[in-house]
């Protein structure tokens, strides 16, 4: 590009003989253009894994500061992406709204909101040991703000989707749940806060977590079927947006978690006349009821897991990095945390000694996309004309 070029004015003219053209020293302004919603599947990782670290059943000494500097790692990411993807707004007001109706970028505008979610779970997981009461009272606030933001993010990117995109289902792929996907770490979030509430604020949050987890669970299975279908009659995705298929891990995975830790929490939240029955112990049966669901839906996950891994395996020698990488991560967090519930719930050593191994694991893997990611931007893989996100790869 000839010195001096300001990537914007490729945008504004249309004939510019310049358009679509990225030079090899490419400028930082120019890069950040091509930063998406996708990326926030980094921060949505980091988070993951600074969760499922606070909940390991076998702590040593040490182990929080890990999940503490995971948990710190992840809002200064969040914190940077979200000023890059606000400058990229700033230079460029109309790609505000191409970002919400362009399918590969628009799908991963709800991981922004998983993001969110997962650091209030932080919050309360390492917060709230170390300071006082009005983080409760925050968390508290901050939970139906969270929920309400979800719904409307739910409604109206799905809308968007529906009146101004045509997706054929030959295309399906799991990344079409990320819309609603917000509300399947709602549950999660819920179970984890409400034991430092009073019991006024708890049971309406818990309620909420159970309601709000449904409405995951229930789209994430409509998206199974479409998903389902296009494995059925058409091929595998392509081999570099393999990793995209673990994203259909998460549904089940994050609702078993939620279904048992809800559970667990039913005997100390639900009092003894709920639903008008006063003589029947509502808060164990629901106990029970949610540990033998959560236990129905974590081998759903699994099958989900071996499925993904499978493919994955099929196409490694093809495969180059795109950002659906960082989906090794944050769905199997949520298969780790569910058996990890189970464990806690059938007070199983075994499980959780399995649950170490799999939280050992998903460490590695996140280092290893890391490592990866971080080699894609000096190669010009991603933030880049043409790449990743201009390809349509991210899904």
């Amino acid at each position: 590009m000839p010195p001096g070029f300001d990537a914007a004015d490729i945008e504004d003219d249309p004939s510019s003989k310049y358009r679509g053209v990225s030079g090899p020293h490419a400028s930082l302004k120019e890069r950040l253009s091509h930063f998406t919603w996708s990326n926030f599947a980094c921060t949505m990782s980091t988070g993951a894994i600074a969760v499922v670290i606070a909940g390991q059943p076998f702590q040593f000494r040490g182990l929080r500061t890990i999940g503490k500097i995971f948990f710190i790692l992840d809002i200064v990411l969040l914190v940077c992406f979200s000023m890059a993807i606000s400058y990229r707004f700033w230079m460029n007001p109309r790609k505000i709204t191409k970002s919400l109706h362009h399918p590969p970028e628009a799908l991963f505008f709800g991981s922004f909101w998983v993001s969110i979610a997962l650091v209030l779970n932080c919050m309360q997981q390492y917060g709230v040991p170390s300071s006082g009461p009005w983080l409760v009272s925050t968390l508290e606030v901050l939970f139906w703000l969270y929920a309400g933001c979800a719904l409307l993010v739910a409604i109206f990117q799905y809308l968007t989707l529906f009146v101004a995109e045509k997706m054929p289902v030959s295309s399906a792929l799991p990344a079409w749940v990320f819309p609603v996907y917000p509300f399947l770490v709602i549950g999660p979030l819920a179970a984890v806060i409400i034991p430092n509430q009073p019991l006024e604020s708890a049971l309406p949050i818990f309620v909420g977590g159970i309601v709000f987890q449904g409405l995951g669970w229930t789209v994430a299975m409509f998206m199974y079927s479409i998903y389902l279908a296009r494995l059925m009659s058409n091929t595998l995705p392509a081999p570099s947006t393999r990793p995209g298929m673990f994203i259909s891990v998460g549904p089940a995975g994050y609702t078993s978690a939620a279904l048992v830790a809800l559970g667990n929490q039913a005997t100390s939240v639900i009092p003894s006349s709920f639903l008008s029955l006063p003589d029947f112990d509502v808060g164990a049966a629901i106990k029970v009821m949610g540990a033998m669901a959560g236990m129905f839906l974590w081998l759903v996950a699994f099958w989900f897991f071996a499925l993904s891994l499978v493919g994955v395996l099929a196409g490694a020698r093809q495969m180059t990095f795109t950002l659906n990488w960082w989906a090794f991560i944050f769905p199997n967090a949520g298969l780790t945390l569910a058996a990890i519930q189970i464990g806690n719930a059938l007070d199983s050593d075994s499980i959780r000694g399995v649950c170490s191994a799999m939280t050992i694991l998903l460490v590695m893997a996140w280092i290893f996309v890391a490592i990866s990611h971080i080699r894609a931007l000096f190669r010009k893989q991603i933030l880049f004309e043409g790449k990743d996100e201009d390809d349509g790869m991210v899904l």
